[in-house]
């Protein structure tokens, strides 16, 4: 099982794919696809739980309840974040910005450690290639012209930040919940939350786009599923070592089915993630 965050890696790359083309060749509006996607993933979910439930007495424990609360709040405050950037600059001009999550999980995940070490790895040989293969993959995405930072890039490193809090803070409550469980009611909370500030016109979407939207939400479920699982069993810094695999994919989806060029840093990035994620295996 240890390939299994492997198979995250690969789903990170399919969906932000999938994503570009929906967002950006079918010009869906953020704040729509933003409910639309929670909507879809909910969906996806209502059979599985049934199989898969788990919620745990220490769930309901008024400091666990608080710690999901947070969750939540934190996801929605990344969403607007990223929303706001997205609304307002090119993607292309916020991607290093974007590109700070996994370096954020890996700090926080360090500081947590000193108050619950037996949740948080902080084995060196694990953190130093994490943390090089996230300067590596940041590096392949800055460009001189395109690094300016205005209030739009601001916003995007803090979308960046919460969304890593909250996948941090997440683990403290994992072992009360199965993913499933635990991803579905966090979606079912921040659709809801979505649905009341944006107030969505879904009949705006296609057919074709609400397929597209529903695809995209799939291999997302299929990458948070992972991320999850990779928390509770291999830990926060070594998933996430692993999970940096996913620029890799990006960058051969982009080069076979959106015809991107890829650069040398973007090769040399590569190199460096492989390298670093075959240490942090075989060490």
């Amino acid at each position: 099982m240890i390939y299994f965050p492997i198979l995250g890696a690969l789903a990170l790359g399919g969906a932000t794919i999938l994503e570009k083309i929906v967002l950006r060749k079918r010009k869906v509006d953020t704040r729509l696809y933003q409910t639309a996607s929670f909507l879809s993933l909910v969906i996806i979910m209502i059979p599985l739980i049934y199989f898969f439930w788990k919620l745990t007495p220490q769930a309901f424990e008024l400091k666990n309840i608080f710690i999901f609360a947070l969750v939540v709040g934190f996801s929605v405050i990344a969403n607007l974040f990223s929303f706001f950037a997205l609304k307002w600059e090119k993607v292309n001009n916020i991607e290093p910005a974007r590109l700070l999550e996994p370096l954020f999980v890996i700090l926080l995940a360090i500081g947590f450690s000193f108050f619950a070490i037996e949740l948080y790895d902080r084995n060196m040989n694990i953190i130093v290639p994490a943390l090089i293969a996230g300067v590596a993959i940041i590096f392949s995405h800055i460009k001189k012209h395109h690094l300016t930072f205005n209030k739009y890039f601001l916003a995007a490193i803090a979308g960046s930040f919460f969304f890593a809090l909250e996948l941090v803070i997440s683990r403290l409550i994992l072992d009360f919940y199965s993913p499933i469980s635990f991803y579905f009611l966090r979606c079912i909370a921040i659709f809801l939350i979505s649905f009341i500030i944006f107030k969505p016109k879904f009949e705006k979407l296609s057919t074709k786009v609400r397929g597209e939207i529903f695809g995209t939400a799939i291999v997302w479920f299929i990458y948070r599923i992972v991320i999850y699982y990779g928390y509770a069993s291999f830990g926060v810094v070594f998933t996430t070592l692993m999970i940096m695999l996913g620029p890799i994919f990006v960058y051969a989806f982009a080069r076979i089915f959106l015809k991107e060029r890829l650069s040398r840093r973007n090769i040399a990035a590569s190199i460096v993630i492989i390298g670093c994620v075959l240490y942090g295996i075989l060490s």
